[in-house]
């Protein structure tokens, strides 16, 4: 009826050479009476969709608005160079190479504390271990230490959060605050594990499996935060009768079969002998270590192999990794870190493990991986120093969450942007155990200067990084550096205090 009526008015209106703001108005008001059955039912324009977080912020040059998922990859033992895009020739990893070709490849990334345990705390915590103070396998964090890890932070602002394989923190971890969790129970997980049919199953490959089932299950259910910690390429520990060994995947076995890999400069016995006296003994635990894997030519060969073997068999999980992102239409708002927990001695001066202030057991790999980088930053070499604190406050930035001021971290999105300084070093301590199997280690690293001072014996090293990066000359000693030795001291009470 209304719409007879405003055509009875316009077309007495043509006759009459109606003007032309008279027949705007008249399309106007057909345009009111198109709309005002849906303004009486309520029906108004659609507002924009609540996503739970006012606090998106994206790397700038990002496509789009949604929250990214993240994917934090963690080796075990994996040390800087055991990366084929780190310049290693011989091993293995080419998803790895890849990854790192498109994404970030920092080649001065460090742990704070070389151990398992500290090391997995900083990751989670984004706090040296002075301030998180766990510095043993068994001691938990506090439930309020839990709730400002990123996971748990990241659940808060509605992300699905889920963990893999090993936690490495406490004998108690918060396994019922995630959606999805199947870390061992033990503290060090096994490689071989029982598939339920009577058969037993690598750990990586168990460990691709867990992803495949994260991803089916809560892919698309909106922005979510998976947490995979492999335990290659570390030892399985000995149990028993059975010594200490690396196990690899039966498709690996035979790989590097072939080559031959070159000792390192310091696995010459003059470099053992050249370490001060509490340090050289067979009740070291790194000594003890090396008998078992490096006191033969032989043995050296077939430990490096299994490794790199080790590793290669992540890297193959990791291109399984992209492949499901593809295939359920996730990779171009997916993130990708991949990092080592600490580094690891192969050899060097007569030792296998971590733990030592040296840079083979305090480097490590690290990859972002952000398919909203903008082109300036995809493919990017960075030597500015990235630290394990730093992954946790990297990955909330990235996620739009608000940094916590209790992290001692920074974001490694604003570092290459040069939005916060370059740091030109960092405090590193190691206080688990003591004296004769690992003594304690404190100093200050990064920089071409590496000072460590062993506190239980008031020992001090000067290492010339530049100069001598196998760290094979100690200046400590040296007239000429004792100015340098003076500023390196105060450098490492100062940072000592900034940790805590």
């Amino acid at each position: 009826m209304d719409n007879l009526i405003f055509d009875f008015i316009f077309n007495s209106m043509i006759l009459n050479e109606m003007s032309i703001r008279v027949r705007m108005f008249v399309r106007l008001m057909h345009l009111v009476i198109a709309l005002l059955p849906l303004c009486v039912r309520g029906q108004g324009p659609r507002q924009p969709e609540n996503t739970g977080s006012s606090r998106q912020q994206l790397v700038p040059g990002a496509p789009s608005a949604r929250r990214p998922n993240i994917i934090f990859l963690l080796t075990d033992d994996q040390r800087w160079d055991a990366l084929g895009a780190m310049g290693n020739r011989l091993i293995r990893t080419p998803n790895l190479d890849r990854l790192a070709g498109r994404g970030i490849l920092f080649r001065n990334a460090y742990v704070t504390t070389s151990i398992c345990c500290c090391s997995r705390a900083s990751l989670l915590t984004g706090q040296y271990t002075s301030r998180h103070t766990i510095n043993d396998f068994s001691t938990n964090m506090t439930p309020a230490a839990v709730a400002a890890t990123y996971p748990i932070l990241l659940k808060q602002q509605g992300y699905t959060i889920g963990f893999i394989d090993k936690y490495g923190v406490g004998d108690k971890p918060p396994a019922s605050l995630y959606d999805y969790w199947t870390c061992t129970d033990k503290s060090q997980p096994d490689y071989l594990l029982p598939d339920g049919k009577g058969h037993t199953l690598h750990n990586t490959d168990s460990a691709a499996n867990s992803i495949r089932e994260f991803l089916d299950r809560f892919g698309s259910r909106g922005p979510f935060c998976l947490s995979v910690s492999f335990k290659a390429p570390h030892e399985q520990d000995a149990q028993g009768a059975t010594p200490s060994q690396l196990i690899v995947q039966d498709q690996y076995k035979d790989l590097y079969r072939d080559s031959t890999i070159p000792e390192p400069l310091t696995a010459d016995p003059k470099y053992w002998n050249r370490l001060p006296d509490f340090m050289r003994t067979d009740k070291n635990i790194g000594r003890v270590r090396w008998k078992t894997y490096f006191s033969t030519p032989a043995l050296y060969q077939q430990t490096v192999k299994n490794y790199y073997r080790l590793i290669t068999g992540v890297d193959g999980v990791v291109g399984q990794l992209e492949e499901e992102l593809k295939k359920a239409g996730l990779a171009d708002n997916t993130i990708i870190l991949f990092m080592g927990d600490n580094g690891m001695f192969l050899g060097e001066h007569g030792l296998q493990g971590k733990w030592f202030g040296y840079e083979e057991s305090i480097r490590v790999p690290l990859i972002v991986y952000d398919p909203r980088l903008p082109a300036a930053l995809q493919g990017l070499r960075s030597d500015q120093v990235a630290l394990n604190i730093d992954i946790a406050p990297t990955i909330l930035k990235m996620a739009g969450v608000t940094i916590p001021a209790g992290m001692q971290g920074i974001s490694l999105e604003d570092l290459v942007q040069h939005r916060v300084p370059d740091r030109p070093d960092f405090y590193y301590e190691h206080h688990f155990l003591h004296t004769p199997e690992l003594p304690q280690t404190e100093g200050v690293a990064g920089g071409r200067f590496k000072y460590l001072f062993y506190p239980e014996h008031d020992y001090e090293e000067l290492f010339d990084i530049r100069k001598d990066p196998h760290e094979t000359t100690n200046l400590a000693g040296d007239p000429a550096y004792k100015a340098l030795l003076v500023k390196m001291r105060k450098r490492y009470e100062a940072l000592k205090k900034q940790a805590m």
